[in-house]
């Protein structure tokens, strides 16, 4: 079932999701239902404080992307059909010794806001599935990229803190109407 998407300047968004440690049938509901809301928004990432939680939980989904990036799961490398939709719970992210890339990124949470982000290509994400099992990743490219951008929000931290003072600057009108917008249908 797809949640409604919170947008930004809802105070869930600058939250640091809590530490889960209930692995049960409400973890799994409320991942499947991020990935049924991420699918419709047409989105390859979601962050429970993007659907009102603040829990330390994402979904990824790469299927359908080109496939410019590699990944290790667990030492190997399982085929990404198998591995997508993605649900990490308690994930930590390790920038790797790697070249810095700028990509324009978007966010379901700034509608028709993208701006460039600089971020390390390689990561190593240790993180628990939804049965709380522990796993080992490492990827790059924009497999790394949704994934810091997804634990970010974890952590309360939005693209938009990322980007260089100039980029940010083109947007502020965009994100200062999103914020008015956000404001005004908040509940009295």
């Amino acid at each position: 079932m797809a949640l409604p998407i919170v947008h930004y300047n809802d105070p869930v968004l600058r939250k640091r999701g809590a530490r889960v440690t209930g692995f049960d049938s409400a973890l799994a509901r409320l991942a499947a239902d991020m990935v049924d809301t991420m699918h419709l928004a047409e989105g390859i990432g979601l962050a429970a404080q993007q659907v009102g939680h603040a829990l330390q939980l994402c979904v990824v989904d790469l299927r359908g992307m080109k496939k410019e990036f590699a990944w290790e799961l667990d030492g190997g490398r399982p085929p990404l059909d198998l591995l997508m939709p993605l649900a990490l719970v308690n994930p930590s992210v390790l920038p790797l010794p790697s070249e810095e890339t700028l990509y324009e990124e978007g966010c379901l949470s700034f509608p028709g806001i993208r701006g460039d982000i600089a971020r390390p290509d390689t990561v190593r994400v240790a993180y628990q599935d939804l049965h709380g099992v522990p796993h080992a990743l490492f990827c790059n490219g924009l497999f790394g990229r949704c994934i810091q951008h997804e634990v970010d929000h974890l952590n309360g931290v939005l693209f938009i803190d990322r980007m260089a003072k100039k980029v940010r600057a083109g947007l502020d009108d965009d994100i200062k109407a999103l914020a008015k917008t956000t404001r005004a249908k908040a509940p009295a």
